[in-house]
């Protein structure tokens, strides 16, 4: 797993969870949303949803503010400039294999009768 950057991984640790990339996809699409809302899409028990949670605001993927009894989780997306930014070699070597093949079925296609 990287350790690169100030978090030192929790951020790919984070993003390891199915459970927990479905919780920030929700937080993207839909704005911030109490723990309550966030909860009634998994069928999982309260404290575990927790913990989800917990690990999503320790890597600074998502912060949280109470309102009243309410606790409203919303998607800090800056936290993902780690990942982008270890992916992006990884984006360009498949920007380059893709045209090298794209340049192979090219020749194979002038090469047709």
């Amino acid at each position: 797993m990287p350790t690169t950057g100030t978090q030192d991984g929790k951020v790919f640790a984070a993003l390891a969870s199915p459970v927990r990339r479905e919780v920030l996809a929700l937080l993207r699409d839909t704005g911030p949303q109490s723990v309550t809302a966030l909860a009634a899409h998994f069928a999982m028990a309260r404290p575990s949803f927790s913990e989800h949670l917990r690990v999503l605001r320790e890597a600074g993927l998502v912060s949280e503010t109470r309102s009243g009894r309410q606790r409203l989780y919303r998607l800090e997306a800056a936290a993902l400039y780690e990942v982008q930014e270890w992916l992006n070699p990884f984006e360009r070597y498949w920007r380059e294999k893709l045209s090298n093949l794209r340049d192979l079925l090219d020749t194979l296609e002038d090469d047709e009768p």
